[in-house]
């Protein structure tokens, strides 16, 4: 699947890629009555009716690991798709929570990076974005902006996070305390690793900016799932987290499994998306080890930013590591 390919794939398509994943097959994943669960989901996605429930309230399945030191803890709402204003998103696509079951049971497997205050988590990526410019006679004009770049982070947040790219080395000194859009490390290690709490957490800080009476146009579910990608994008995040952050991403309303996708260092995975406002965001990931690689998003439809199926950002994650000092490699 190239950029101009949209969010329609065709169910076989979906399940291919599903049947192919490293690993664990649906029937081992470790959680009590996989099957029921992956049915009822298929089952409701295609008669398009609302899940059985107490009325007024969400309706939770509760997916109870078969290991508590895996931090694999999953719990799917059915429901819920957030303020009032947004009352029509739709569930999440089956296929999705499914995938995403597997990359957080990879994700809950991986080893905590060895870190002390002091040092940096150090992340490259390479990629891009688009800017407008006006240009003669009163239009706009879409040009990239090359975005490649490497950065070091402060565990602990009492040193400035240091920028480096084409143009020059910059720094950023701490501004206040760490946030979901600015965390460091150990602000991360605080978050709760139970899927339900960390929702709770997520979604608070979407509603607050992006909730009726804000303003913004962006909505509390895409401002989640934004917010997410960008903790994922940004790397060094401990294991039972990351876990607890794809199980809260099985849970917004309107994400898509896309079968085949291309980050911004030319390799193809598996992405998970989300449409809004005419654009997909996807969250690429290695077929073969389910890692997180990048993200990008596509336009869906001709407009002043570009035509349909071009890519408005693209950044691939291409290095990770942890130093003693900004500057350094690992």
């Amino acid at each position: 699947m190239n950029a101009a390919d949209d969010a329609r794939v065709e169910p076989s398509a979906r399940e291919e890629v599903l049947r192919r994943l490293p690993g664990l097959s649906d029937a081992e994943l470790p959680f009590r009555k996989q099957h029921l669960i992956k049915g009822h989901l298929m089952r409701e996605a295609a008669e398009g009716r609302p899940a059985a429930g107490r009325a007024g309230r969400p309706l939770f399945l509760s997916l109870a690991a078969a290991a508590a030191a895996c931090a694999v803890v999953g719990a799917f709402v059915l429901s819920d798709s957030g303020p009032a204003e947004h009352p029509r998103a739709a569930r999440p696509e089956p296929a999705a929570v499914r995938f995403l079951d597997r990359v957080a049971w990879a994700a809950a497997q991986a080893p905590a990076p060895s870190v002390r205050d002091g040092q940096f988590l150090y992340t490259k990526t390479v990629g891009h974005s688009t800017a407008l410019s006006e240009v003669a006679g009163g239009g706009m004009e879409a040009s990239r902006i090359d975005q490649s770049a490497e950065v070091w982070v402060s565990v602990d947040g009492t040193a400035a996070t240091t920028t480096r790219t084409a143009r020059g080395t910059g720094t950023h000194p701490p501004d206040g305390k760490p946030t979901l859009n600015g965390p460091t490390y150990r602000f991360l290690e605080t978050l709760p690793t139970d899927p339900d709490r960390l929702r709770k957490v997520i979604y608070a800080d979407a509603r607050l900016n992006h909730g009726p009476g804000s303003g913004s146009t962006t909505g509390p579910d895409q401002e989640a799932f934004v917010m997410i990608g960008d903790i994922l994008k940004r790397g060094g995040t401990p294991p039972g987290l990351s876990a607890a952050l794809y199980r809260v991403a099985a849970r917004i309303p309107g994400v898509v499994l896309v079968p085949g996708a291309t980050d911004a260092a030319g390799r193809t995975g598996v992405a998970v998306a989300r449409v809004h406002d005419g654009e997909r965001t996807e969250w690429i990931f290695d077929e073969g080890s389910l890692g997180f690689m990048g993200e990008r998003t596509v336009l869906l439809k001709d407009g002043t930013w570009g035509r349909a199926g071009s890519e408005v950002t693209s950044v691939a994650v291409v290095g990770r590591g942890v130093t003693d000092r900004p500057e350094q490699l690992p």
